[in-house]
């Protein structure tokens, strides 16, 4: 044990990817296609994919929640983890992306294990619980725009079932949020959301410094 976190140097990130990453052949597609993509900066790294991948299978999943899809790397991660009849639901505004998304999808043999809605997620969540789906989710995964963070949280936390778990990527922010003249909108909204979940008595949380920092909250 320690009582600090190991700084990750890039040889060290090297040798992690070495020993502990099974990245399927259509998600290492996926990511190296992507790569120079304008907005790689997006995608989901593949250690914290893989972890994705792991909590779902330790949560017992079998029916879950992306806010965020992008070009599908995380919920094809999920996705491969869900037993026969487990489904995804992945919620995205853009068709553009989601394109890619669904070849991914359809590459590593998971198309049938994804439901895809297209449209404003707060609006898309709202309506899974205008139909009665509180507390039928077991997972949920939340990486997208921030300033809708605590708005997607509040309604994944209404989705999910007690002892579901959801994780919200990006919670660190490159750094940002400890830098005070850091003022900007996607930043404040950061800094509002850590901080909401910190006092929210209704969880139990862990935050992962993995990648740009994944926040884990589990429904008492």
């Amino acid at each position: 044990m320690s009582r600090t976190n190991l700084t990750i140097t890039d040889e060290l990130d090297r040798y992690i990817r070495a020993i502990t990453l099974r990245e399927p052949e259509a998600l290492k597609h996926l990511r190296e296609d992507t790569e120079s993509h304008p907005h790689a900066g997006m995608q989901t790294a593949p250690e914290q994919g893989q972890f994705l991948h792991l909590l779902a299978r330790i949560t017992g999943a079998k029916k879950t929640l992306e806010v965020g899809v992008f070009m599908g790397y995380s919920s094809t991660w999920v996705a491969l983890a869900l037993p026969a009849g487990g489904k995804v639901i992945a919620c995205d505004l853009s068709e553009e992306f989601t394109i890619r998304a669904r070849q991914t999808w359809r590459a590593a043999g998971v198309e049938d294990r994804v439901d895809l809605h297209l449209g404003p997620a707060v609006q898309t969540l709202d309506r899974f619980i205008a139909e009665g789906q509180s507390g039928t989710f077991d997972f949920a995964f939340i990486d997208a725009d921030k300033t809708n963070y605590s708005n997607y949280y509040e309604r994944a936390l209404q989705l999910l079932r007690p002892g579901g778990l959801i994780a919200v990527d990006n919670v660190l922010w490159d750094g940002r949020p400890i830098d005070l003249s850091a003022t900007d909108a996607d930043t404040e909204a950061i800094r509002a959301f850590n901080a909401n979940v910190y006092s929210d008595a209704r969880v139990a949380i862990s935050l992962v410094p993995l990648g740009d920092g994944l926040t884990l909250a589990c429904k008492l």
